[in-house]
Order: C-alpha cells, then sequence, then structure tokens
C-alpha cells in the first residue's frame, strides 16, 4: 500500500532556505506552493522559479494519476485489478506499473528477502497506522507467509500483463512508490525548465537546483526519539533525493510492547535490530526509497556494507544507542549539531 510510508514515520525535515532573488536567476524570496493530501499523506511542493506556477498544477494532476495506477487501497485502481485477480487470470498493466513492478522485483533480488511487493498479505493483517491496526496470531502470519513471494510474479512483456499465482497474493508498493513518483514530478520539472525547487511526499524529499546564491539546500536528519523537527544534523544538497526509514513514529502498542511498521516478510513480524532510523542521500528517489527498507533489512553491519557498494546512493544510520554510522560519501557532507549523538566508524 502507498500509505505504508506515512509522513509520521519519516524522520526528516527540511530547512527550505528561502531564495533571495537576485537580478539574472528569476527566482523569487518566497515559492510559488501548494500542499494537498495524496498518497495518503501531506504532498508539498515548492517552485522558485518566477515564471512556473502553473507547473505545479500539472504536477499535482500527475501524482493523481498515478495514484489511480499504483495504490492498492483505492478500488479499480490497476494494482488492485491483479490483486483481485490474483490466482484467477493476468491483468495487462500501463507502461508506468510494469516499468515499477520490473524494479520491485529487482530490489526484491538485492535485499535477500527483507523487501518483497507481495507483502501485501501481511501489511494488510497488520494495518499499521490504520484505526483498524491490531497484532495478527501467529497462526494468521503462518497463514499469508507462503504467498509473500516476488518469484511468483509472472510478467508476459508481449502483451505487458501481470499475473500473481496464487489466490490470496498482493502487492503492496508502499516502499517504492513515493520514490518513483517523485522522480517522475522531476521529469515533469524538468521538461518545463524549472531550476530551483522542492518536491516533498510525505517526506520523500528531493532538492532540485541550489538557492539563488548559488549555495546548496539545507536539509535537517530527524532525530528518532524525539517529535518531528528536533533534528541531531544536517546535510547540503543539491539535485538529491533523501528519504528516510524508522521505526518510532509509527508503530502498534500491544501489552506495552512497541511494534513498528516496518515488517519483515521472511519473519511476519516488525524487523529488530539495531537501527533507529536509516536514510538514503541518493540521486533517484525510487533508489531512496526501496534502499531505505532493503538496508533496514539488512541491519547495520550488512547495510552499511551494502550501501558501500551500491553505486549512487548515501546512507546515514542512527542505532537505538544514539550512534551515527555514515557510509563513505557522506563523511564530508553531514553536520552534526546534537551533542546526545555521536558519530562512530564502522
Amino acid at each position: 500500500m502507498i500509505k505504508h510510508k506515512l509522513l509520521c514515520v519519516v524522520f526528516i525535515c527540511l530547512f527550505m532556505l528561502t531564495a533571495c532573488s537576485t537580478d539574472g536567476n528569476n527566482l523569487l524570496d518566497s515559492p510559488h506552493k501548494q500542499t494537498k493530501f495524496l498518497l495518503g499523506t501531506i504532498v508539498n511542493l515548492s517552485v522558485y522559479d518566477a515564471d512556473k506556477e502553473y507547473v505545479i498544477e500539472k504536477a499535482m494532476d500527475l501524482i493523481e494519476e498515478l495514484e489511480y495506477v499504483i495504490s492498492d487501497e483505492i478500488k479499480g485502481t490497476e494494482v488492485d485489478q491483479i490483486n483481485q485477480h490474483a490466482g484467477v487470470k493476468p491483468i495487462s498493466v500501463s507502461d508506468e506499473l510494469y516499468y515499477l513492478i520490473e524494479q520491485g522485483i529487482a530490489y526484491g533480488e538485492k535485499s535477500d528477502g527483507g523487501f518483497d511487493v507481495t507483502v501485501g498479505p501481511l501489511t494488510n493483517l497488520w494495518r499499521i497506522g490504520y484505526d483498524d491496526a491490531r497484532k495478527p496470531e501467529l497462526d494468521e502470519i503462518e497463514q499469508v507467509l507462503p504467498l509473500i513471494d516476488d518469484q511468483k510474479i509472472q510478467l508476459n512483456p508481449e502483451d505487458q500483463s501481470v499475473f500473481l499465482m496464487e489466490q490470496g497474493m498482493q502487492l503492496d508498493f508502499g516502499a517504492i512508490a513515493k520514490g518513483y513518483i517523485t522522480d517522475q514530478v522531476h521529469e515533469l520539472f524538468l521538461a518545463e525548465n524549472v531550476t530551483s525547487a522542492i518536491i516533498d511526499l510525505g517526506g520523500n524529499i528531493f532538492v532540485m537546483g541550489n538557492r539563488s546564491n548559488g549555495d546548496k539546500w539545507s536539509v535537517g536528519i530527524q532525530n528518532p526519539f524525539l517529535a518531528r523537527g528536533e533534528i541531531i544534523g544536517r546535510i547540503k544538497a543539491t539535485d538529491q533525493s533523501i528519504v528516510t526509514s524508522g521505526i518510532y513514529e509509527r508503530y502498534l502498542e500491544v501489552d506495552g510492547v512497541k511494534y513498528h511498521h516496518l515488517l519483515d516478510p521472511t519473519t511476519g513480524y516488525p524487523f529488530d535490530n539495531e537501527i533507529a532510523g536509516v536514510t538514503i542521500v541518493s540521486k533517484a528517489s525510487i533508489d531512496g526509497d526501496a534502499l531505505s527498507t532493503v538496508v533496514f533489512a539488512k541491519g547495520l553491519e550488512e547495510g552499511k556494507a551494502f550501501i558501500e557498494s551500491f553505486d549512487g546512493a548515501e546512507a546515514i544510520f542512527i542505532t537505538k544507542d544514539r550512534q551515527v554510522v555514515l557510509s563513505t560519501g557522506l563523511a564530508d557532507q553531514f553536520e552534526l549539531t546534537n551533542d546526545q549523538f555521536e558519530i562512530i566508524e564502522n
């Protein structure tokens, strides 16, 4: 479900340092801005180019169109049709969804089972983040685990169809959809010659261009133990995606035990490791979205090693004991501003 990573889960805040108008760059002091509730979260689009206000409405329309392709919560979408016909027949889909499924399977192969776009039966059992959230019984979890297997997705390029091989299987793009849509908005902005903008899809953030004085944007990394807006540090970024996954703001509490929303497809329960939050900095938001789940699933040591081997992405890990671990490429880009945390080498 696209709602899998709601705004409340994303441990990141953006310092929207407004551009100062200067001759020749046609940027505004305050941006053209629009906010809507889409994709199950708050979408904020800000464009600083003086003559590009119209592009925001086009972008909002694009997001809404893609939601009606990808969402599994809205009846009649392409994903809903695939899920409804699991084990029955293939469904022909759009270019966008076919590509997204291919990418989801590819990330699943990289994750050793921690990332799987067929996790829908499990997320729909727990419903964490919704009013009807509950802790499932063990036998319920054991019943759905065999349905979670992206190798049981049959893709037919000839008619661009998708078939889930077993009844009860369900696609859920909560770990990748917002990243994909963020990239599509970025492409639209580029096509419309937007030069300075901030795209924020419920915390999936893409900062585009620079401030009018040439400085990069300053992006704060949220303290996962405090209310939103309290940060541990910041990075300077331009033309980059920043995506965070974490465990503390969206959870279900049962008998004094907190169960966070990041579910392990191999066990049926939330991932249990030393990570409190992980932020991925990348050129493509689809990478950041997927990798934030992939490396969270792998844990600190394996996750960092994986990121170091992955071209085009960096990571900030925050552990439950308030240690900060940076991938190599962020060593000179991240500034720690909270003395309750400590940067360590790993």
